[in-house]
């Protein structure tokens, strides 16, 4: 996975098309949760450009599918999903207040370290 230059991972998606049934559904769903998905030149290959907040609006769309073909894609974005900055963490952490540790480590795949460090941190700045 790399990152433009405006911080947005891009992942790369190798034979995209090939590996699944209604594609052009995949691909609605997909520019609808705001995502980039292009293909890159005349190849096989496709490229998506999506923040966290939109990554999760397609892991979510692909898994409330009823199409057994896609669910590969989830697994393969998440474990392409790279590691968020301490930033990022607290971003999505005050997008819901009442987050907990737990929460926010499931959400997000960060360490129990991480997670309380943004917690204590937003704990702070709200006294």
């Amino acid at each position: 996975m790399k990152t433009s230059p405006n911080h947005i991972p891009v992942i790369n998606l190798p034979s995209l098309l090939r590996k699944v049934i209604k594609a052009y559904a995949l691909k609605a769903g997909i520019r609808a949760s705001g995502c980039e998905l292009y293909r890159i030149g005349r190849s096989r290959n496709w490229q998506l450009k999506a923040s966290f907040e939109q990554l999760e609006h397609v892991v979510a769309f692909i898994q409330d599918s009823e199409e057994p073909s896609w669910q590969w894609l989830v697994n393969y974005l998440m474990s392409q999903r790279q590691a968020l900055s301490h930033d990022e963490l607290i971003r999505i952490a005050k997008l819901k207040s009442d987050i907990t540790v737990n929460q926010l480590m499931a959400r997000t795949d960060c360490t129990i370290a991480e997670a309380r460090k943004v917690i204590d941190e937003l704990e702070w700045l709200v006294e």
